[in-house]
């Protein structure tokens, strides 16, 4: 596959229309699930909807700790202009190797941010712990870490196997896949803890990724302080009437 650059000094971080592009992925835990197993996660972890970010009762039924948070969202003006206002006080990130608090990836494949969630749900934190020894997700893993942002992006548009394994998860969808080439309006962001013991906003659209505050020991995506701290503080910007959806990584009900 051809590589791709973004044009991120003009403000557009979306890859150009020659880029590589995925049908996109229904935000389905159970597609996810199987998407993220297949590529090597073990089955100690699933994807599960999250019915609210408010009611503890709701929360409740996700096992904890919580690993990883997703919220998908339509992309509005509004989010737009927090965005490029936003990316505008940071330079563009560069981090690479172990030390990095969390692994990063910017998206260069079409409509593949459903799949650059995932990949951040499972590249960072406790989830690492999860992943099969040997398997595709380990080896892109452990190359990604020690390249840089551009080079990473490059790795996944040449990898096979999260190409296949996608394709066969988006396709199995309870709606009708639309072409890769089509362009589509949901997004997906990822909050993770780092190994810094801080929360992070991962999203391929972005310079880089987010740092939000601090979370305690015991803290996850889920606890209070971090649900304040990022989604909701994130849905509180863009408006009520926000259309979103959540899902999280979290410990298998099988």
């Amino acid at each position: 596959m051809a590589s791709t650059t973004i044009d991120t000094h003009a403000g557009n971080p979306d890859p150009s229309s020659s880029a590589p592009a995925f049908i996109p992925l229904e935000a389905n835990p159970e597609l996810m699930t199987t998407l993220l197993r297949t590529l090597g996660l073990s089955t100690a972890l699933q994807i599960h909807d999250v019915y609210s970010l408010t009611d503890p009762d709701l929360l409740a039924f996700i096992p904890r700790p919580a690993l990883a948070l997703l919220l998908v969202f339509p992309v509005s003006a509004a989010y737009e202009s927090h965005r490029l206002a936003e990316d505008a006080l940071f330079p563009l990130y560069s981090g690479r190797g172990k030390d990095e608090p969390v692994l990063w990836f910017r998206q260069t494949i079409r409509n593949a941010c459903g799949l650059m969630g995932l990949l951040h749900a499972v590249s960072n934190g406790p989830a690492k712990g999860f992943i099969k020894e040997g398997s595709n997700l380990d080896r892109i893993i452990k190359e990604a870490t020690e390249l840089g942002p551009e080079e990473r992006a490059k790795l996944l548009e040449k990898e096979e196997s999260l190409a296949k394994a996608h394709r066969a998860a988006a396709e199995r969808g309870d709606t009708a896949a639309p072409d890769a080439t089509d362009e589509v309006e949901l997004h997906y962001v990822c909050f993770v803890k780092g190994s810094d013991g801080r929360l992070w906003e991962l999203d391929g659209r972005r310079k880089g990724p987010l740092e939000r505050g601090q979370l305690q020991e015991g803290e996850d995506v889920l606890s209070g302080k971090a649900l304040t701290l990022g989604p909701l503080k994130f849905l509180e910007r863009e408006g009520a009437d926000l259309r979103f959806s959540c899902v999280a990584l979290a410990g298998s009900l099988e």
